[in-house]
């Protein structure tokens, strides 16, 4: 069990890795071209700060990749065994390679598959009821409505301005295409399932700044084509439905508007539409005030990021120099498994609503635009450090959780305290996590299971001997990684059932197992290709990824409603975790090392320490 999820947290993080390296890179390119063409003085101090976070973002996840890795071997080479002990006698979790079809699952735990292609496949217009068919396939300039008769024949349409339907869903079309569908008329507006999908999935093939360049230059034109039919009317309703889709895009994808050239495109087009409908002056202002609110509230939750980061970086430092100065035991800040859940559950909640939607598309953005390698600047490739935050998070509880038993203590005592005191620490985060299961956090759940099986604890046979591990195993059996977690999907939609007939927060709550979430989404894009033999965009494809996403963006709506403890929040963030190696000789503190593999390991360990 224990080694299936750190399988996952080490295919996850090495995914981010592997995009955070890539950004330094292009930051690194750009920053010697800049030093080759000018002196040392004139490059740009932000550029410089922009390096050093990149570096330190790279170099945080490539250590979580060095830890998730060394846990993993662990547990791959045996140095853990399961218990021989039959199941009613367990004396350790079982912790064991349980050989799992290495099937690759998308959303919702399915097999990604390619659609057969049927015979009867149609080319056709996209289906709206007053738009001219020129407006929807073609992007020239000299056509306007009615310029396209209805009766053109199929045969003679460019296909690669074509709208591809098949049993009246869009399911591919060009870049060009899928773009002009996008853009507004007076008599059109796109369906709402489309904007969030295209504006998704779009910045696999385009960015961000380019879509909205092309989206406002189409605007343009539109704004041309019904000033010269001197309708008032129509041109009123074409700007409030370009202001319409431009609070759409702020509202879901606010994440996209830090890039200034965003912005300038923003505030061209905002403007031209209050000149042409003053009412929309009054909606464009607000537009613009509640995306620097969102923008500004993400720039303080960074900001108190970055703070907990270097605390726990100083905290861990005291740690191991002295042990008892900072530590404390979990039970003295809180005995009780209700409101241990409900505090995890609080910090899971602020920690999803903060992901942005595109973040789960920009993560391998650049690896599927191959060209993009030599030619993208860095400000192209957005951030997604919300995401690795919250995957840093789970990395965190689980290694807590290990930590906290390993390193438990008497109150009024440094000595170490008997195996039955940590057989009740083991129990209070079993506890926990029933309760994390009952509120519908299967984050935090998975997290304490993985914490619990990990080596430093799994092999705690001593301690584990006196730990009733019934409700454990039934833990364990919910969330069993075979069958592509089925147990656990089937768990999360029993959640989700009872959030769509909830009648309180309280039920709504729904927190998803993430790295698994962000792993289904990873394959989805891995086994089927983004676009044709033909040139189009698979569509299809993306009605998919979106409607995982939507998911996603339904739970971060919900508000917690859970009372707030300060003493217990802030020791799940700040408190001290230990890590492999220094883990591993506390571990053996508790409980001598048994086989030759353990000796040997305990050996290492003492060398390398004394080297220090």
């Amino acid at each position: 069990m224990g080694s299936d999820l750190l399988a996952i947290q080490l295919e996850v993080t090495s995914m981010l890795l592997d995009a955070e390296r890539r950004k330094l890179l292009a930051l690194q390119r750009e920053m010697g071209a800049l030093q080759r063409l000018s002196c040392p003085g004139d490059i740009n101090p932000e550029q410089v700060s922009d390096l050093e976070r990149q570096q330190l973002n790279h170099s945080r996840i490539k250590l979580q990749y060095e830890r998730l890795e060394q846990e993993y071997r662990f547990a791959a080479q045996g140095i853990i065994r399961r218990s021989s002990v039959s199941q009613k006698s367990r004396s350790q979790p079982s912790l064991g390679m349980k050989t799992t079809p290495k099937s690759r699952p998308s959303i919702f735990g399915t097999l990604t598959k390619e659609r057969s292609p049927k015979n009867k496949r149609r080319l056709s217009m996209p289906q709206t009821s007053a738009r001219d068919l020129t407006t929807v396939i073609r992007l020239s300039a000299g056509e306007s409505n009615g310029g396209v008769s209805t009766e053109t024949g199929e045969n003679e349409l460019d296909a690669s301005e074509a709208l591809i339907y098949q049993d009246g869903n869009l399911v591919s079309g060009s870049l060009e295409a899928l773009t002009q569908h996008l853009v507004p008329t007076p008599d059109y507006y796109p369906e709402r399932t489309y904007i969030f999908a295209f504006l998704l999935s779009s910045r696999l093939f385009i960015k961000p700044h380019e879509l909205l360049e092309e989206v406002c230059k189409q605007c343009r034109l539109q704004m041309k084509l019904t000033e010269d039919r001197q309708d008032k009317a129509a041109e009123g309703r074409l700007g409030s439905h370009i202001v319409q889709l431009i609070s759409e895009w702020t509202e879901v994808f606010a994440y996209d508007f830090r890039d200034d050239r965003m912005l300038k495109h923003l505030k061209d087009i905002t403007q031209r539409c209050s000149i042409i409908n003053e009412n929309q002056r009054k909606t464009v202002g607000q537009i613009m005030q509640t995306l620097v609110r969102k923008l500004s509230v993400l720039d303080k939750y960074e900001h108190v990021l970055t703070k907990i980061n270097a605390n726990l970086t100083d905290r861990l430092r005291v740690l191991k120099t002295n042990p008892h100065a900072i530590q404390k035991d979990i039970l003295n800040v809180c005995n009780d498994p209700v409101v241990m859940a409900q505090q995890l559950t609080h910090i899971e909640m602020e920690r999803i609503s903060h992901i942005g939607p595109e973040e789960f598309v920009q993560s391998f953005v650049s690896k599927d635009v191959a060209e993009w390698d030599e030619r993208t600047l860095f400000q192209d490739m957005k951030k997604t450090s919300n995401l690795e935050a919250y995957v840093e998070w789970f990395n965190r509880l689980s290694y807590m959780v290990a930590t906290e038993i390993c390193m438990v203590r008497h109150a009024a005592s440094r000595r170490p305290v008997k195996k039955k005191h940590r057989a009740r620490v083991i129990e209070f985060f079993i506890d926990v996590a029933r309760e994390c299961f009952n509120i519908g956090n299967f984050n935090s759940l998975m997290a304490i299971i993985a914490g619990l099986n990990m080596s430093p604890v799994a092999r705690l046979k001593k301690t584990w001997s006196k730990v009733d591990t019934c409700k454990f195993d039934v833990l364990e059996h919910q969330m069993d990684p075979t069958s592509n977690f089925s147990n656990y999907r089937a768990s999360l939609m029993a959640a989700l059932h009872r959030a769509a007939g909830a009648h309180s927060n309280r039920e709504r709550i729904v927190i998803p197992f993430f790295s698994l979430m962000v792993k289904d989404i990873y394959f989805l894009n891995e086994t089927c290709s983004n676009k044709l033999p033909n040139g189009h965009v698979r569509f299809e494809k993306f009605w998919q990824l979106a409607r995982q996403v939507t998911s996603f963006c339904t739970w971060q709506q919900v508000e917690c409603p859970f009372e707030r403890h300060r003493k217990v929040l802030n020791y799940l963030l700040t408190a001290p975790v230990f890590y492999e190696d220094s883990l591993h000789l506390v571990s053996f503190d508790c409980e001598g090392p048994e086989n030759h593999l353990e000796k040997e390991r305990f050996k290492t360990l003492k060398s390398q320490l004394l080297d220090q």
